[in-house]
């Protein structure tokens, strides 16, 4: 089990390159997040919902996404509450106390799953979330420790030195601990170090002398790596060439499946950006509404930062707007919530772009979707949906997508302005995204393959994690009846 002393030091991308780098070795692995807390998921083969991280970690395995990677997801809708999701399914909306009382019955199903992967898999690769050293959270643990102890596993710790403090967040996360779970940490692993590796030696030596534990590697800071982001919007600076397309997006304090940008934010002539809370909008060729998890109070937001305004003057001055499954909804007359599915009940006005109502209702639609775009040369697409909205309306006569089981899918504005889709993932096939790209103005854009690049990256990661890790001190950790099956398959 990878744990972090921090939220973001590593585990994500430690667990994916893990997993490339077994799998490459004839492993049969995969990837498992007993418990995870995220606005980015997918759909699985098995028609349930899970992290966007395990998606990705089970993609670096060469293994089809399913239920079991992370029975238990999290999606928060305010503050103190979120949708519960267990094996895929929702089951209720709970409020963080009344989420602490349940957790013996998510106990239940994260240990079915467990059993299930074990029993299937030479190796089970696994992800903690934030710190185990959270003291208020002990209590009922699934996440960390409170799994590790049920399962019997052993753990690595890793921490991000780029944040500083790396030394005092290993030993500070291990004096925390129970002596229980303290017996468990096997190694450590450093992340994300810059610089000359002979002037931290001292201190790794220092680590290993304190604590007793070995440093199984120390890895560099890896420019410019591509993998998707498990909930934080990816800031990371990405140089950029010849600009054909200018495009923003406002990012929505319940923003969901933002990786249905990367694909923008990464092309090396589109200049992307996210709008954030008081800044001003900048003029550009497209903007781009994205997910979101509370829609209409998302909506609410937009007026408050002036986004009702910029888009009219946008459309005035003959800008294209995309709309993806919320920002679709919003694009309509009106957005409903009679049962209080995303918070309380009532209903909201939205652009009144579309002639288009949405009600929201209790049954979340979860399907993987392949399909044509319906102009551009009806260019290829493939996505998700993910979603409880149904939009009804004579917009929709003007589908943007048509799917392969024979469903029409969003709208396009008599004017060809504007554009939307419950379709996540919408710019990801290097059709769809060479069609979208000239739709909106971009007609000078290089095509772009997203998933080669991330198959790319992902060996590239493992590449990294076999230069830099002390794989017989990596094989150790599994314990020794597995230690000499993980030292042939990373050889």
């Amino acid at each position: 089990m990878v744990q972090g002393t921090t939220s973001d030091a590593g585990k994500t991308t430690l667990v994916a390159g893990l997993a490339r780098l077994l799998a490459r070795g004839g492993c049969r692995v995969a990837p498992f997040k007993p418990q995870n807390m995220a606005l980015n998921s997918a759909v699985t083969a098995d028609g349930g919902e899970i992290g966007r991280a395990q998606a990705l970690q089970a993609l670096a395995a060469g293994v089809t996404p399913h239920t079991d990677f992370n029975p238990v997801l999290l999606k928060p809708a305010t503050d103190i509450g979120a949708q519960v999701i267990i094996h895929g399914q929702v089951v209720s909306t709970l409020s963080a106390k009344d989420y602490h009382q349940y957790k013996p019955t998510a106990m239940a199903a994260v240990m079915q799953s467990w059993a299930r992967l074990t029993a299937a898999y030479d190796c089970v690769l696994i992800e903690g979330a934030g710190s185990p050293a959270e003291i208020n959270l002990r209590d009922r643990d699934i996440a960390n420790m409170g799994f590790a102890e049920a399962a019997d596993c052993p753990v690595i710790l890793v921490a991000d030195i780029d944040r500083g403090g790396v030394f005092a967040h290993l030993v500070g996360t291990l004096e925390l601990l129970s002596p229980s779970e303290q017996a468990r940490v096997k190694g450590f692993i450093i992340n994300r170090f810059r610089g000359d590796i002979s002037l931290l030696q001292s201190g790794l030596d220092w680590l290993e002398a304190r604590t007793g534990r070995p440093v199984i590697g120390t890895l560099p800071y890896l420019h410019g790596l591509f993998l998707d982001a498990e909930d934080a919007l990816g800031d990371a600076r990405i140089d950029k060439g010849e600009i054909a397309l200018r495009v923003v997006a406002p990012a929505f304090p319940r923003i969901s499946n933002h990786t249905d940008l990367d694909a923008l934010r990464l092309h090396p002539q589109v200049d992307f950006c996210w709008v954030g809370p008081g800044q001003p909008i900048p003029p550009a060729d497209l903007i781009v509404l994205p997910g979101s998890k509370s829609v209409r109070a998302d909506r609410e937001w937009m007026v408050g930062q002036g986004w009702d305004a910029a888009i009219q003057r946008h459309l005035r001055y003959g800008g294209k707007v995309v709309g993806i499954c919320g920002g679709f909804q919003m694009l309509g007359k009106e957005m409903r919530d009679p049962q209080g599915v995303e918070g309380a009940p009532g209903s909201s006005t939205g652009l009144g772009i579309f002639d288009m109502e949405t009600t929201l209702e209790a049954v979340k639609q979860l399907r993987n979707v392949s399909g044509r775009l319906c102009f551009g040369g009806e260019a290829a697409m493939t996505g998700y949906e993910i979603h409880m909205g149904v939009s009804r309306g004579a917009a929709l006569a003007r589908p943007a997508v048509r799917f392969d089981d024979g469903r029409s899918d969003g709208a396009i504005s008599d004017d060809n302005q504007v554009l939307g889709s419950y379709a996540h993932g919408l710019f990801d096939a290097p059709e769809a995204l060479a069609a979208l790209l000239a739709w909106a103005g971009g007609q000078a854009a290089q095509p772009m393959d997203v998933a080669a690049r991330r198959q790319a990256d992902l060996d590239r990661l493992a590449d990294c994690l076999a230069e830099h890790l002390d794989l017989d001190r990596l094989a150790a950790c599994f314990g020794p009846a597995h230690e000499n099956a993980i030292r042939a398959y990373v050889a």
